[in-house]
């Protein structure tokens, strides 16, 4: 079976600018994206991305560092335990970087010198009780979860860049304190939340989605059985646990759905086996089409917290992903291409693009940012990466 890499190389894009991509606004706040604005074009998308991930970098990258504030130049003063969400606020730069190669190579390469800057800044971790154990010990941390996504963006900084470094340390972090955490439970060997004795019947999805992907991943990377393995242990655990079809989880969260649907998708590209993919297919529809995970339309808004404003930023390359994918089942990925379409399109109305370089998303595509309210580096990421994958659709031909 062919692999569908995660960062597909891409043609070049519209260079930056705001006002390429700007469209008159008519949305007002709280309209649920029923403007009668126009559709926005496949042309602006590009350059619509390139305004809000400037957005991103100029608000909320601490340049010296590669990592993320949680709000603008971090006046609230509440970013030191921001650690998984570094993962996905780093991806949206990364998409990013893949994009403009070609057509703005030096903006492509500041952005992968701020993702080393992040390796060697342990994308911000704040638990350093490890570092004395190698490259892979600034990375550990009591949440089983962070790890694992922090693991997938140091995969995704490897394929981006071709230095096996960051696949090299994401593996260790596995090896030596994800999988040794393992339980076994009534439903199956899974991974709990933390490595706190509370926790060890805590076995929840959004630890075991991404791990499985990890594991799944690293052994795409490196070829080792015992990868395979655990994906599939992981995989079997995720099915046992879940509330129906098609909900990963009780309540059913983007991220969540599209981080199984990925491990699913790349399952089936390892083994073959259709099963596979159609659960991906099931759940990554459900996100852009199940009353739990929509409102209006589009993916609803999750919470304001720092967690919750950043998990559809997990969802959006993996959504992409399974679009791009040619085996996905064509029904399913019609559907999803033509929501993605239709966030973007909402998203652009409810931009004040006069405010730019703050110009912010908000925590639902179907408002305006409150301009009252502090902007939030999770939704600013969120918005961000809807446009990037949406550029990624554009530019690929889909």
């Amino acid at each position: 079976m062919k692999r569908i890499v995660l960062f597909l190389a891409l043609a070049a894009a519209i260079s930056c600018s705001c006002s390429d991509g700007k469209e008159k606004m008519t949305a007002s706040r709280g309209n649920g994206g029923r403007s009668s604005a126009v559709v926005i074009s496949p042309e602006a998308i590009p350059a619509l991305a390139d305004s809000l991930t400037n957005a991103l970098v100029y608000n909320f990258l601490d340049k010296t560092t590669g990592t993320f504030w949680g709000t603008p130049n971090d006046q609230d003063h509440n970013s030191g335990n921001l650690y998984w969400q570094q993962a996905h606020a780093l991806d949206v730069l990364l998409y990013c970087a893949v994009r403009v190669k070609e057509s703005d190579p030096n903006r492509s390469a500041l952005y992968l010198d701020y993702a080393d800057k992040w390796y060697r800044n342990y994308a911000n971790n704040y638990n350093k009780s490890h570092r004395g154990e190698g490259s892979y010990g600034g990375f550990f941390n009591d949440w089983t979860d962070d790890m694992a996504w922090i693991g997938l963006t140091l995969m995704n900084i490897s394929e981006v860049t071709g230095d096996s470094k960051y696949a090299d340390t994401a593996k260790e972090v596995y090896d030596r304190y994800i999988w040794p955490r393992r339980v076994n439970s009534a439903k199956g060997i899974g991974l709990p939340w933390t490595n706190h004795a509370e926790d060890q019947n805590n076995l929840n999805a959004c630890t075991n989605a991404p791990s499985c992907l990890l594991a799944a991943r690293l052994y795409q990377k490196y070829g080792t059985a015992s990868y395979l393995d655990n994906a599939k242990t992981l995989y079997a655990y995720n099915i046992a646990n879940m509330p129906d079809a098609d909900r990963v989880e009780n309540p059913a969260l983007t991220y969540t759905q599209g981080t199984f649907g990925e491990a699913c998708r790349i399952l089936y590209h390892i083994t073959g086996e259709t099963a596979y993919m159609d659960k991906a297919a099931q759940v990554i529809r459900y996100a852009f089409t199940g009353s739990a995970c929509t409102h209006n339309g589009i993916p609803r808004h999750e919470g304001t917290n720092m967690d919750q404003s950043i998990f559809k930023a997990v969802l959006i390359p993996y959504a992409v992903n399974f679009v791009l994918d040619k085996d996905a089942p064509a029904h399913a990925a019609t559907t999803v291409r033509e929501k993605l379409m239709y966030c973007a399109t909402v998203l652009n109305r409810n931009l004040d693009k006069n405010s730019y370089p703050r110009m912010y998303a908000s925590y639902y595509w179907g408002d305006l940012h409150n301009p009252a309210e502090t902007a939030s580096m999770g939704a600013q990421a969120s918005g961000a990466s809807l446009l990037e994958g949406v550029s990624r659709l554009v530019l690929a031909g889909n």
